[in-house]
């Protein structure tokens, strides 16, 4: 499969050891290496941005959104992003009932006209298509609370055809690796 890719990462909460780790791995996966394009942050997070870009050197094309613990940061808490051919609804999604259910994520993406939803909030990876839509919870770069620790989704877009969707863990020592949730 060869696409555009896209870095989803949400909920650093001041982690940014973790978000520097990263950062670091997906410069080795920038053009002309690979194929990473865009940087999709769902929130809780945004002050420790430019603390690991700077100290990284990883700058890319980012779209950001803020998160209910992102008080600093006047923002759009949801928006949608278009890349590769596909339309992402992105929200942090503490205002869509999630303890109900993704139902109001899937009413969300309907109204945006999306065929995808990124989300965070839970701080636990998830991946589901219901309904015609993909939903997507990377899951946290830095206050996890699922047994695949910190982490974060790399979603490859391959012209005319479904994404791929990929899950990296974050290590003690920062490393990166695949993992399946």
């Amino acid at each position: 499969m060869n696409g555009k890719k896209l870095l989803v990462f949400s909920d650093s909460h001041g982690y940014v050891k973790s978000l520097k780790a990263v950062f670091s791995w997906a410069n080795e996966r920038l053009p002309p290496n690979d194929t990473i394009r865009m940087v999709a942050c769902l929130g809780d997070g945004l002050s420790d941005l430019r603390n690991a870009a700077d100290a990284t050197g990883f700058y890319c094309e980012w779209k950001l959104i803020c998160g209910n613990n992102d008080y600093d940061f006047p923002g759009p808490d949801s928006a949608v992003l278009e890349f590769a051919d596909h339309r992402f609804y992105m929200c942090h999604g503490h205002r869509h009932n999630l303890s109900a259910g993704v139902h109001a994520l899937i009413a969300s993406a309907r109204h945006n006209n999306a065929d995808t939803v990124l989300f965070g909030h839970t701080h636990v990876p998830f991946f589901k298509i219901t309904d015609g839509i993909t939903i997507i919870n990377p899951g946290s770069v830095g206050s996890p609370r699922s047994r695949i620790g910190a982490s974060f989704a790399v979603i490859e877009c391959p012209e005319e055809s479904q994404l791929k969707v990929d899950f990296y863990g974050i290590g003690d020592k920062g490393k990166i690796k695949k993992v399946k949730i």
